[in-house]
């Protein structure tokens, strides 16, 4: 008689049964509907952005770009529709000549160079002491400094005073009032950049033996170098396109080019010849436009640094 035994583990225990996996549970018609919610608005928001772009952009540049390349007929009421013979390049051409673009041209860069290079390091050596010194005296004298920004220069003043000093009519005197007006723009920029070196490298350089006009000019200015690029731009953006004070200052003495093209587009030379007109405008904008493409990413890089404290 045979006997049957139990099967029995290497253990010597009875083999435990695995629990079963949770139930994986379904998602909710109201969770699919807010991921696709989500997924439009992600692929909604670049397109409104590019759509208002191209509208606020895109269509008085076509505006500029199709009336300065029709003849004087067409261009009699400036519209939208396409010149019937495009001619923007002869137009050029006689702009370049009759418009006295050239002498102009010397007068802009004359006024805009001292200004921009006197306001730039003027400014960042007040932004310097104004960023690394603390105290109500010195914070009285930043709002003070910066308030050029918000208040606007008054014009019969300041004619009155340069007259005063014998400096109306003059480039000096059109550099000063420049330099005056966009100081304060430099140093609100440039201060908070400042703020954000470490102050280890001027005590370094301290203990060296630099002066500090040596640590300006070897370690702050060179570390400055992004945020001036971004105030050069926009100060010669604002220089080179004002007409308003150049006109009180130096009209009629020192030519600059919108000044030049006030002058001519209200004598018989651009009398409701449009097309003259906005190829100035494309001539007068080019060299801001180059400079602007070539330092774009000095521009933005500023920007950001600048703002973060």
């Amino acid at each position: 008689m045979t006997m049957t035994t139990q099967p029995q583990t290497t253990t010597g225990r009875a083999p435990t049964a695995v629990p079963p996996a949770p139930p994986v549970p379904e998602r909710s018609t109201g969770g699919r509907r807010r991921d696709g919610g989500r997924a439009l608005r992600r692929l909604i928001q670049p397109v409104a952005a590019i759509v208002v772009a191209v509208l606020l952009l895109g269509i008085p540049f076509w505006l500029v770009i199709v009336t300065a390349s029709k003849d004087q007929s067409e261009a009699l009421n400036p519209n939208l529709q396409v010149p019937s013979q495009w001619q923007l390049f002869e137009n050029f051409a006689t702009v370049f000549t009759d418009g006295r673009m050239v002498a102009a041209f010397f007068g802009s860069l004359l006024v805009m160079v001292p200004a921009v290079l006197g306001v730039l390091i003027l400014g960042s050596m007040a932004a310097w002491i104004l960023g690394r010194r603390g105290g109500r005296f010195l914070a009285v004298i930043y709002a003070l400094a910066i308030s050029g920004i918000v208040l606007p220069p008054a014009v019969v003043t300041i004619v009155l005073l340069l007259r005063q000093l014998g400096l109306a009519g003059t480039a000096i005197g059109m550099i000063s009032v420049y330099m005056g007006m966009y100081l304060s723009t430099v140093i609100f920029f440039v201060t908070g950049f400042v703020r954000t070196i470490p102050p280890e490298l001027e005590e370094a350089a301290r203990v060296d033996g630099a002066s500090p006009v040596r640590v300006f000019v070897r370690i702050i200015l060179p570390l400055l170098m992004p945020v001036l690029a971004t105030a050069t731009i926009l100060i010669c953006l604002y220089i080179w396109n004002d007409v308003f004070y150049a006109l009180f200052v130096i009209g009629g003495r020192i030519d600059t080019l919108p000044l030049n093209l006030y002058q001519v587009a209200s004598s018989g030379l651009y009398l409701q010849n449009w097309h003259l007109i906005f190829a100035y405008i494309i001539l007068m904008s080019l060299p801001l436009l180059i400079t602007f493409m070539v330092a774009q990413r000095k521009i933005i890089s500023g920007i950001t640094s600048g703002a973060v404290k």
